[in-house]
């Protein structure tokens, strides 16, 4: 068992540091942000983890995005990020992010740099074209599926989208009926989210119901959530609101809004940004079924 720790931490160390070769070569900046700050993004359904009156990061966007309002086009990070009562087989509370921004992207093109990275890695780490994951083998060196949220409801679930998003269970759906059937034999891009479902997410210029994000889904696993970037302001703050009165409803604290980060956006140009979770890519590459195979430490050992 020892051994095979070790072997798993060593995967992790030669993939963390290939992720770096990569965004190098590419000519990204690595960035360091803060992990603790005063003004979290708010979110209805993440809950982050005070300290001292302010909070640990569930992510760092809200710092890389005002990095890229401010003159840094290309920054990438690999960092610590803390979300409460996240934890499974799948979840800890405590996570390795890899988060990047790239000007003049849109969520388009940040689906091909993602599939560019993940082939990277398997080249660099192990020299395969494909993954081994439990009884499935995922091929990477051919075309991956493209699919919409729209057209997974279709193929996989009972009632539409559209029905899904009216009736409130969206969430469910995606959980328990169309995410364990994604990237089964190569890996998957699930796009074009409904609008209320991509809260920072820029939204379609010829149909504003539909928000430009995705998801990569690698044998059932949701392994990356990116998007075009919002860049108003003025609607960045009604989104919000909007998710503050979520949150008020259900009985959770509320959080300060985040202005520096809304001043900033003013400056935001055409931008996509990404956050990759480190902790399920090793996962998959080192083909075990538990996080807790891939981490040093789990909170239950400290």
């Amino acid at each position: 068992m020892q051994k095979h720790k070790i072997s798993c931490l060593k995967l992790r160390a030669r993939i963390i540091q290939t992720i770096r070769a990569f965004f190098i070569e590419n000519g990204y900046l690595e960035v360091e942000t803060p992990l603790r700050i005063p003004a979290p993004i708010p979110e209805a359904h993440i809950d982050g983890f005070e300290s001292e009156g302010w909070y640990l990061q569930s992510s760092p966007e809200i710092c890389m995005k005002r990095m890229a309002a401010t003159g840094y086009p290309k920054i990438f990070q690999i960092c610590k990020c803390f979300r409460k009562e996240e934890r499974g087989d799948r979840h800890l509370t405590e996570m390795t992010l890899l988060e990047w921004y790239t000007k003049g992207f849109t969520y388009k093109e940040l689906m091909i740099q993602t599939a560019e990275l993940i082939q990277y890695v398997a080249l660099k780490t192990g020299g395969k074209k494909h993954l081994i994951y439990g009884d499935k083998t995922i091929a990477l060196d051919t075309p991956w599926e493209f699919i919409t949220v729209a057209q997974a409801f279709e193929t996989y679930a009972d009632i539409s989208m559209k029905t899904a998003m009216e009736t409130g269970i969206f969430d469910e759906v995606m959980a328990f009926d169309i995410e364990p059937r994604l990237g089964k034999d190569c890996p998957a891009f699930l796009f074009d989210y409904p609008a209320a479902m991509g809260a920072l997410a820029r939204l379609k210029p010829d149909d504003p119901s539909i928000a430009e994000r995705f998801e990569l889904y690698i044998a059932g696993m949701e392994l990356a959530n990116g998007f075009s970037e919002l860049t108003d302001p003025k609607e960045q703050r009604r989104r919000f609101e909007k998710e503050m009165v979520l949150r008020k409803a259900t009985g959770k604290p509320l959080t300060p809004m985040p202005f520096n980060f809304l001043k900033d956006l003013e400056n935001l140009p055409d931008t996509a940004g990404i956050a990759l979770g480190i902790d399920r890519l090793v996962m998959l590459f080192a083909n075990v079924n538990t996080i807790d195979q891939v981490v040093s430490f789990t909170p239950e050992t400290l």
